[in-house]
């Protein structure tokens, strides 16, 4: 299995800033949302057994995934919960899977949002969180998703805690501040990655 690190944070830490800088390194990054997305597109067999599942509402006009109405239905329907995990989860494993070991790049960066939720920090070599002040977090999450004080604040309240998070990581990056910090802190990290990867390789060898 190649060398991987997990990125994780919550909403609004700034995640896809930092999984660019190490893509632009030239990492390879592997993200669980846009797998999640892909399992589900028209024309896969998933979205064939969820329309089944919950009939036809759960569609858009053009085919594909209502993911407000799926959304609504899992938040208020456990069962349902459980359901669309058991059919998803196991799709979505084989397909990160199948992308990090296909990765050239020396270690792949996973994008894992929910990964302490998930309990899926055993599945990584190191984890690194994205961390915050929960007061940033509302804030960027209220301009990025144009949504209340309040919406925002009950996202927060749904996901791991900061100290959940940061109770798991290897490495920490703040993006309390500016940009080039988050360049620099990445450039550091990439270089101890590439030693550590380089030095598993080695192990397996001997």
């Amino acid at each position: 299995m190649k060398y991987t690190v997990a990125l994780t944070g919550g909403i609004g830490s700034g995640k896809s800033t930092v999984a660019d800088a190490f893509s632009r390194a030239g990492i390879t990054v592997v993200d669980a949302d846009i797998i999640a997305r892909e399992v589900v597109e028209p024309g896969q067999a998933a979205l064939e057994l969820i329309s089944q599942h919950f009939g036809p509402e759960i569609l858009l006009p053009e085919g594909g995934l209502n993911r407000r109405v799926l959304r609504e239905r899992i938040f208020n329907f456990p069962e349902d919960k459980r359901w669309i995990n058991a059919l998803l989860h196991p799709l979505i494993h084989q397909r990160t899977r199948y992308l990090i070991e296909q990765a050239t790049s020396p270690y792949v960066l996973w994008v894992v949002p929910l990964l302490v939720e998930n309990n899926l920090q055993d599945k990584a070599d190191r984890v690194l969180v994205v961390d915050v002040s929960v007061e940033c977090q509302i804030e960027r999450t209220m301009q990025r998703d144009h949504v209340s004080r309040a919406q925002a604040e009950q996202i927060l309240a749904a996901q791991a805690s900061r100290e959940q998070r940061l109770a798991i990581a290897d490495d920490v990056i703040n993006n309390d501040g500016s940009p080039e910090i988050i360049e620099q802190r990445v450039d550091n990290l990439h270089r101890q990655y590439l030693m550590l990867a380089t030095r598993a390789a080695q192990q397996e060898t001997e």
